[in-house]
């Protein structure tokens, strides 16, 4: 089934409303958790309100934070969520940055005792609202492989997300974890009943795992090999060490408590097209690059670079609906009935 984009803003608002957050809070869920599913990033978006809202019931979240900036400088910030929920505590981040580098032209905000914020590239989108650009990293709640050569898992699928702005072309967007497929990608074809491909988790002796429901035997696999496993440990101190939040075996995974503090650390570092030439200048250079890379197909055809599809996928489903599929609708009801909500998506 599709719902409209404002039906389903409705639906999540309710849901953490119903589990005691803050009112302008709800509304913060609601836009970034549809963001994603716009977005296509939909292990990110709907499928994340009952593993969030549980996490709330449970008490693992503090639905009252004192949201403060520590080590304030015109470029920079340090953002303590004080255990929040993570989009609440990373919007504020992104906001802080936004003001900064529409100011100064650069900045950069870290966060600590934040949660999990969801898709990262609704982060640098919306620093693209605003004519700016931006670089968002994060330390993935709870570790899925050892770093490069090891056999202990000290790492996440620490995702990294980029924005570029263009004139009038679609702009620059790249969403990506650092591990071949993300835990919300994998949950997906687990809820759709289908196999992972070979190559995204392998078991300790380096043969594939193929059932989704087996990961937890397994390790993911970085990208690029010791390559991508490298950018991953990157992320993880510069989000996570640099920040004084949680890295390596201070990250809390699924085996702890519903109610232990994450302390999880996200950086975003945004800045303003014009800092090394005039912005219609940049722009019109940036048209004309990836006019040159999309026409680089054979015979000219067209090829897709990061962001294009997001953007087509947004702009269909703002028009006719976002597509909830069969299994996650019923949970989705199912847990309104728990929550004893009238709005129950029917």
């Amino acid at each position: 089934m599709r719902f409209p984009v404002g039906r389903l803003e409705g639906f999540i608002a309710a849901v953490f409303e119903a589990v005691g957050a803050k009112r302008d809070h709800v509304a913060t869920m609601a836009q970034r958790l549809i963001e994603a599913d716009l977005r296509g990033r939909t292990g990110h978006g709907l499928m994340r309100v009952r593993p969030f809202a549980e996490r709330v019931i449970a008490g693992g979240v503090n639905l009252d934070p004192t949201i403060s900036l520590f080590h304030e400088t015109p470029v920079s910030a340090l953002v303590d969520g004080d255990n929040g929920l993570g989009p609440v505590v990373m919007t504020h981040a992104a906001e802080t940055a936004i003001a900064k580098a529409q100011a100064s032209g650069l900045a950069w905000v870290g966060t600590r005792n934040s949660n999990h914020a969801g898709a990262a590239g609704v982060y640098p989108a919306l620093a693209l609202r605003a004519g700016l650009g931006a670089i968002y990293m994060a330390v993935a709640a709870g570790n899925v492989m050892p770093p490069w050569g090891g056999v202990e898992r000290l790492l996440g699928t620490n995702p990294m997300a980029v924005a570029i702005p263009a004139g009038d072309e679609v702009p620059f967007q790249l969403d990506i974890a650092t591990t071949v497929a993300s835990h919300g990608t994998i949950r997906v074809r687990a809820a759709a009943g289908e196999p992972l491909p070979e190559g995204w988790v392998v078991d300790r002796d380096g043969e594939p795992i193929t059932d989704p429901d087996r990961v937890d035997e397994g390790f993911l696999m970085p990208i690029g090999g010791y390559k991508g496993s490298g950018l991953n440990v990157m992320i993880g101190l510069m989000a996570g060490v640099m920040n004084g939040a949680a890295f390596g075996s201070d990250v809390v995974g699924r085996s702890q408590p519903p109610d232990t503090p994450t302390n999880t650390g996200q950086t975003i570092i945004v800045f303003r097209p014009d800092l090394f030439a005039p912005a219609g200048e940049l722009r019109a250079e940036m048209d004309r690059k990836l006019r040159e890379m999309r026409s680089s197909g054979e015979a000219g055809a067209a090829v897709r670079l990061p962001g294009e599809r997001a953007v087509e996928v947004e702009a269909e489903q703002r028009r006719i609906g976002i597509p909830v599929p069969e299994p996650l609708l019923a949970d989705l009801r199912s847990f309104a009935t728990e929550l004893g909500l009238e709005d129950r998506l029917v």
